[in-house]
């Protein structure tokens, strides 16, 4: 059933738009926080408020040199803005990692003092570790990490000025990774008046789009800012704290709000026909009570069936196709079944996708640590030991395979340090060494995969190390022994029973077990993240919009969503639903 766009549906301004536009009529404007459920038009709010504003307020920024400041979760709803706003370079509209280097990019002295400081805090744990510790395999990688770590702070000296790519892997040694940009960031703001007033003065406005998934540390440094300077500096935060997906957002934001906050709310959902706002309702009433109610001139024809079977059902998937040839026939659908069925499968839990999918051990082993899992979810640059794999060695090899050498190339020359121009000037006249070096790397990389279902992360890990293939990130380096007797000493090594573990020691355990899963596991993963596989969670297509850019009714009409899990009683639950946009 074709189901009518949102921006067919809704009139704006809508009451809510109109009441936060008056917000700006006020010589003060009040700070907000907008309560915007599933399938209200956040997006389009958003940018009505900020097209009145423009009007209201926009030759009188100009004047002053000021701009509105607008920060979004992901490039793609960044140029989406940016799109239906003109591209007005008034409105500035970045991620937020890219809005945080914009205020601290131009401090390299101060960024300086503080990884001085950061590297020596964390030099000194890990030398009272190691002293309280027993030999271990832990302790080995502590004193690859003390290295590292000693030797960056060191190169400290000769960095006049610090890069940064948002969309980058921030390999070269004056390079700042993500986690610190944001926590360089976080402390600049809140420790130091000048960096308050350069952001107020700057972004007398400042909207964050999806602020329950915005990182803890920055919000609270902007909710500070906020506190000090309300006559100047106007913060408004759009979204849902029932619909957070990553961990490391601020989960009391709402309700640690002060009561001079407006607190508007967006009830009615545009997307979801009635029975399905019904039951959003019912969810959330033991929760916050929030309601939303449905538009009218739903058409609500579609088809739902349940299939309960064993958990122990075996051969799940020839089942599952009976029962999609089933749907088909009850929907007159064709696309439920067929040689290529154009349907997506939902389920609760990620580890059940990767389970079902085959990459469960080197998922695992990095979505277990908490401040690993949106890196994992994301499979992007947020984890850079994940990215040398992911964009480097993975399509490298794919390439090759192909016969590609175009690619193969284009890989090399934009990630690896032995064609860097620096790698050439030190090669001196004869720059074709370094060419026979790659070639050289390239083929050892083939060698060691072709004809080896047992290869691991690891080595590859080593392999990449050896031949100077790819530069390997920061995280990874403790585990990249100089000699293979050194590599086999150190895994032979017993656990580390030192008690005092800290998120460090945790994270590295976790890419040491990372390392030593299947590297095969790499391609089913990635047609994960990307939203190209057959699975997702119901996460993972929140907001009627999936990682491949599909939505609305275009989404994949055709729906299977399974609760089976580990943890549940022996009945496996398959809902279907069709006609109806996910």
């Amino acid at each position: 059933m074709e189901t009518p766009s949102i921006s067919e549906k809704r009139r704006l301004p809508d009451d809510v738009e109109t009441r936060i536009i008056h917000f700006f009529d006020q010589d003060i404007p009040p700070s907000f926080f907008l309560f915007a459920g599933a399938g209200s038009g956040k997006t389009g709010t958003l940018v009505e408020v900020l097209k009145a504003l423009r009007n209201k307020k926009g030759d009188q920024l100009r004047c002053y040199g000021k701009r509105i400041g607008v920060i979004t979760y992901t490039n793609a709803a960044c140029d989406e803005i940016k799109h239906r706003l003109g591209y007005d370079p008034l409105i500035a509209v970045s991620t937020i990692h890219s809005f945080v280097w914009s205020l601290i990019q131009d401090f390299h002295r101060d960024i300086k003092v503080w990884l001085h400081e950061e590297l020596g805090r964390k030099i000194d744990e890990l030398h009272e570790k190691q002293r309280r510790g027993r030999s271990g395999k832990e302790s080995a990688k502590r004193e690859k990490d003390i290295e590292f770590s000693m030797m960056r702070r060191d190169g400290l000296k000769g960095i006049r000025a610090f890069t940064y790519s948002p969309t980058g892997d921030n390999k070269d040694r004056d390079a700042l990774n993500h986690n610190e940009v944001i926590n360089i960031g976080s402390f600049f703001i809140r420790e130091k008046p000048l960096m308050q007033e350069i952001l107020v003065s700057r972004f007398p406005v400042l909207l964050i789009d999806e602020s329950q998934d915005t990182n803890k540390m920055l919000m609270e440094s902007l909710l500070m800012v906020q506190n000090n300077h309300a006559e100047r500096f106007c913060l408004g935060l759009l979204g849902d704290m029932m619909q957070r997906i990553y961990l490391d957002g601020k989960v009391d934001l709402k309700t640690s709000l002060s009561p001079n906050w407006e607190q508007p709310e967006k009830k009615m959902n545009y997307r979801s026909p009635p029975r399905i706002v019904e039951l959003i309702n019912k969810i959330r009433a033991n929760v916050d009570r929030l309601e939303q109610q449905a538009k009218d001139g739903w058409d609500e024809k579609g088809h739902i069936r349940m299939f309960i079977l064993p958990s122990n059902t075996p051969d799940k998937d020839e089942k599952e196709k009976q029962i999609a040839q089933q749907m088909a026939e009850i929907t007159g659908d064709a696309l439920w079944s067929g040689p290529t069925p154009n349907v997506k499968k939902l389920v609760l839990e990620h580890h059940m996708a990767a389970r079902r999918m085959g990459f469960i051990e080197m998922f695992m082993s990095l979505y277990q640590v908490d401040s690993l899992k949106t890196g994992v979810l994301d499979g992007d640059h947020l984890l850079p030991g994940l990215v040398l794999f992911s964009k480097m060695v993975w399509p490298l090899i794919q390439a090759k395979q192909c016969g590609n050498e175009f690619s193969v190339m284009a890989i090399v020359r934009n990630h690896s340090p032995l064609l860097s121009k620096s790698a050439f000037l030190m090669a001196g006249a004869d720059q074709s060494v370094q060419i026979q070096k790659t070639r050289a790397a390239v083929d050892e990389l083939m060698t060691l995969f072709n004809n080896n279902d047992s290869l691991r992360f690891l080595d590859v890990l080593l392999c990449v190390s050896r031949t100077g293939l790819f530069e390997i990130p920061e995280i990874l380096r403790p585990m990249t022994a100089s000699t293979l007797e050194e590599q086999q000493q150190v895994t032979n090594l017993p656990d580390d029973p030192s008690p005092d573990t800290s998120l460090a020691d945790v994270e590295m355990e976790a890419w040491d077990q990372f390392l030593l899963t299947p590297f095969r596991q790499i391609e089913p993963y990635l047609a994960y993240v990307s939203g190209k596989a057959e699975f997702d969670t119901h996460q993972g297509v929140k907001g009627g919009v999936s990682k491949n850019g599909l939505h609305g009714p275009n989404l994949l009409p055709r729906i299977w969503a399974s609760s089976a899990d580990t943890s549940l009683p022996p009945i496996q639950y398959f809902g279907t639903l069709t006609g109806f946009s996910a």
